[in-house]
């Protein structure tokens, strides 16, 4: 088969409020990302994911969205916007864009109109109900931010529902003009010339219209959140408001819609579920692969668990994704270093992203080490929900502000969403010297963590991204060739075959996860390889496969005949 282009690129997605500051207010905005675009397109990158650059209150670092088919005007107009997609595409680079189907910001015109009064045409465009009988919540469901997930409108008295914050009500997809209304925002970005989304939360967008009481018993002393249980303990509480019927049907008419336009435009889910790849070709273009980076440390037991179990999941036809982070998840250097060979874990990390079968997203920072945000201080914090844990804490709990602020600091989200540090300079290089920018930059951009440092510099980090991105670009096997597991026992060293049908191309990956040399025999693999790669220095002898010597961390590609 034919790859299409989002099957052969390697994805990058841009946090615009932390990526870079092009007007000196301490926000990244569009002309920032435009006047970085050469050096993503050196580092090899083929398509941007822009997190939400929409208007928005920034309640919830913009998933709080107030105008769909708008542009927040920190990050400029859409002018700027267009003339950032224009000078992402005459660098041959996509752009796909996030796309909040699940709620609006309270401060978007629908909502405003929505809660004005009961009679109001759009009232329906939200989920209202009326107080249970006592005055309280329609039913016991709680947020997937902490708490209720029904707020009372004083003015009409009724609820309203919210899967997330209060501030972010539910659109009712039920509502035939909402679904209208959707469509017309996911064309006007279509017709911009954008080459698809990333769905955010698309599990939530429905919830039961019965409105059935959970029976999940509660922690019933310590703050929490949903997304602090287990998988089955999240499935039972949430049964009733997450991946409801219809979810499918409406994926299937996102996917007509956006299958209308040229140029392959994708659609990416936020979420793990292959149902929402449909029956390969009728709903999604690709999900993510979370269970592989749900792990506090990546071995090869459990990358080769992964795959096995992933890629026969499947359905004909569909395309597996894989990531290790994101703006939501800790900084894969702080996440899954061991404190000792961080550094090394970084290159084997991405190696491994660059490597198993699929679609690779890599995340803004990354590629020079950014490390987690080490914060001291409430006031440093932007991200709502470790603010809301925070005073939650102190106030219903009768924690210690040190408690407290402990807990938020260790669960917050802003640890990933520092400014990009593009050089020595103050700031960062993000923004200027008398400017604070909007979260403090990590104090590790003097210490050689930083874009200029590592430039050119043939042994940094990033100048392994060039090389590894270079590779796989130059590799069809590591494009678009099939993954065979090879020595499932050792947990010591992951070992896989790429092969590509259609250039006979057969590559054999080695990844040594371990700071100890390893001795690996292939007795049943060509004898004769092509060294591709390796990440440590080999003389000019013949690669032996029946009697491998692996350095510590090693990353080895070979070609074989």
């Amino acid at each position: 088969m034919q790859q299409t282009w989002w099957q052969a690129s390697v994805f990058y997605q841009i946090y615009p409020r932390s990526f870079a500051d092009a007007n000196g207010d301490g926000i990244g905005d569009l002309r920032g990302m435009t006047e970085k675009l050469d050096y993503l397109k050196d580092l090899g990158i083929d398509a941007l994911w822009l997190s939400p650059h929409y208007p928005s209150p920034f309640l919830d670092c913009g998933y709080d969205i107030s105008d769909y088919t708008g542009v927040g005007p920190e990050y400029g107009s859409l002018d700027d916007f267009t003339s950032f997609l224009h000078e992402a595409h005459a660098r041959d680079i996509r752009v796909v864009l996030d796309l909040v189907l699940n709620h609006t910001s309270d401060q978007h015109p629908w909502f405003i109109e929505s809660r004005s009064g009961r009679d109001n045409p759009k009232r329906d465009w939200f989920v209202w109900r009326d107080p249970a009988p006592d005055g309280g919540p329609p039913n016991n469901w709680v947020s997937i931010f902490g708490g209720s997930a029904w707020e009372l409108d004083p003015q009409t008295g009724q609820y309203y529902y919210h899967a997330f914050l209060k501030e972010q009500p539910d659109l009712n997809w039920r509502n035939p003009e909402v679904k209208r209304a959707m469509w017309e925002a996911v064309r006007f970005w279509l017709d911009l010339g954008v080459d698809g989304f990333r769905l955010d939360a698309i599990g939530t967008i429905f919830e039961h219209p019965d409105l059935p009481d959970h029976t999940f018993k509660l922690p019933p002393s310590e703050f929490f959140t949903p997304n602090m249980l287990d998988l089955d303990d999240y499935g039972q509480l949430m049964r009733f408001q997450v991946r409801q019927p219809g979810l499918h049907d409406l994926m299937q008419e996102l996917r007509a819609l956006v299958d209308e336009y040229p140029g392959d435009r994708v659609l990416v889910g936020e979420d793990e579920d292959v149902a929402f790849h449909g029956s390969g070709d009728d709903e999604l273009h690709l999900v993510f692969n979370f269970p592989l980076m749900r792990v506090e440390r990546l071995t090869p037991m459990h990358i080769r668990a992964n795959q096995a179990l992933r890629l026969s999941e499947l359905p004909p036809g569909a395309w597996p994704c894989n990531t290790l982070g994101n703006h939501d998840t800790r900084r894969v250097w702080s996440r899954y270093g061991d404190g000792a060979n961080d550094a090394a874990l970084a290159r084997l990390h991405v190696a491994l992203m660059l490597t198993l079968k699929g679609t690779p997203f890599l995340y803004n920072g990354e590629e020079i080490g950014m490390s987690d945000l080490v914060l001291s201080d409430l006031s440093e914090m932007r991200d709502t929900m470790s603010i809301f844990q925070y005073h939650t804490m102190i106030k219903q709990l009768g924690k210690t502000h040190e408690e407290a602020l402990s807990a938020a600091i260790e669960s917050t989200r802003d640890r990933c969403r520092s400014p990009m540090q593009w050089s020595a300079a103050p700031n960062g290089g993000f923004s200027p010297p008398d400017v604070s920018p909007w979260l403090p930059v990590n104090a590790n951009y003097t210490a050689g963590v930083n874009v200029a440092a590592q430039l050119d510099d043939p042994g940094s980090l990033l100048s392994f991204y060039r090389q590894m991105l270079r590779l796989r670009r130059a590799t069809p096997a590591l494009i678009a060739g099939d993954y065979h597991a090879l020595h499932a026992h050792s947990d010591d060293y992951l070992a896989f075959l790429r092969y590509d049908a259609a250039s006979s191309q057969r590559c054999l990956v080695v990844l040594n996860f371990t700071d100890a040399a390893q001795t690996v025999i292939f007795d049943q693999i060509d004898k004769h390889p092509r060294l591709l790669f390796s990440s440590h220095p080999r003389d000019d002898q013949p690669l032996a496969l029946d009697w491998l010597a692996l350095a510590p961390f090693e990353v080895l590609i070979v070609e074989l005949a």
